[in-house]
């Protein structure tokens, strides 16, 4: 009982402080799930760095549940297995929430008081910028067979997102 007042108290006093800024990007994988098979060579690490884009950035509801049908479309592409790609997307749908006190949840590059809320212009170069930056010196978060970390270089100017997130988030 003295632990779930300490949380709540915890929580109450960050959501009356001051707005809170976008944190620098950080990835790590698949958070709590495998990033690659164990038992083959088949690896979706990148679906969940390209998802870990998306869920650090936040933004509207709408734009999460693009989100999480990305990620859901890009195993099921890398694996050919169904089964598994609806199992990620049902987990991130369930655990992902903004509401959740996690460091997966949706905008965790924002405090937690943030939840579902579109970014203004000036926090989409912000965060164009913060990305920017991760991509110009980036953790190896997924171990490509290219020899390149997690995520592609070859994004638009002024995107964060790649391949088919930069259509469906941005819309």
């Amino acid at each position: 009982m003295r632990k779930l007042f300490i949380l709540i108290s915890w929580a109450v006093l960050v959501s009356c402080g001051k707005p809170s800024s976008l944190s620098p990007f950080t990835s790590d994988g698949c958070s709590l799930f495998p990033d690659r098979s164990l038992i083959s060579e088949i690896d979706w690490c990148s679906c969940c760095f390209e998802h870990d884009v998306a869920y650090w950035r936040g933004g509207t509801e709408k734009q999460r549940e693009a989100a999480d049908q990305e990620l859901k479309r890009c195993v099921e592409a890398k694996t050919g297995d169904v089964a598994l790609a609806t199992l990620m997307y049902q987990g991130v749908r369930a655990g992902g929430s903004p509401y959740f006190i996690n460091w997966y949840r949706w905008g965790y590059g924002w405090g937690i008081e943030r939840q579902y809320q579109a970014l203004t212009p000036q926090e989409n170069a912000t965060a164009d910028l913060l990305f920017a930056e991760y991509q110009a010196s980036p953790a190896a978060v997924c171990a490509l067979g290219d020899g390149q970390s997690g995520g592609s270089a070859a994004s638009a100017p002024g995107r964060v997102f790649h391949g088919n997130f930069t259509q469906s988030l941005l819309d």
